[in-house]
């Protein structure tokens, strides 16, 4: 399996786990494997953690709540408690481990410190959205399908799509089918 990560930021491209929230939803973490190759994917460890079911429904939780909270934030609505006691919750685990040896730098942990790494990425990133810092402009995919967030970096703060690859190219390819009919 492979993950994107076109969110810009660590808990937007984990909630970009569950693709097409609102039409045919796509579960990329199916199994306790699949959110363990996730947290090293993303840096988020270094190596594999033990996971199991307990654990990827507690972290599902939080991915949930995560996408809850910005989705509010971008519609102006007051963050829903409960998630914002899931986050917090989260937040306030101990981050993974850091150790320092001849092989490079070690990110050791397991669900709690993966768990602590995005809420406290997602804390971080509503916070800034909050206080309307200028450079921070999430946007969810402009392709009707998708449901992907992301932070728009580009210069004008024009991005429209979540990546170029899987939205960005279909919604021109289909633009310029429609454009070659007419």
């Amino acid at each position: 399996m492979d993950f994107v990560f076109v969110g810009g930021n660590l808990a937007l491209d984990f909630a970009g786990t569950l693709k097409w929230r609102r039409t045919r939803a796509e579960e990329l973490l199916r199994t306790p494997g699949d959110l363990a190759r996730w947290s090293v994917e993303a840096g988020v460890l270094t190596g594999e953690p033990p996971l199991d079911g307990e654990d990827l429904r507690t972290l599902l939780g939080l991915r949930e709540a995560v996408y809850r909270l910005v989705a509010a934030a971008l519609d102006g609505r007051p963050w829903p408690g409960e998630d914002l006691g899931v986050l917090n919750r989260a937040a306030s685990a101990a981050p993974p481990r850091l150790t320092l040896g001849p092989g490079g730098l070690a990110r050791d942990g397991g669900a709690a410190e993966i768990g602590a790494e995005v809420a406290r990425s997602a804390a971080t990133l509503l916070a800034r959205m909050h206080a309307g810092v200028s450079s921070v402009r999430v946007r969810e995919c402009a392709r009707t399908e998708c449901t992907r967030l992301f932070v728009d970096r580009s210069r004008g703060g024009t991005r429209h799509w979540c990546g170029m690859e899987e939205c960005g190219n279909r919604v021109k390819a289909a633009s310029y089918r429609s454009r070659k009919k007419g």
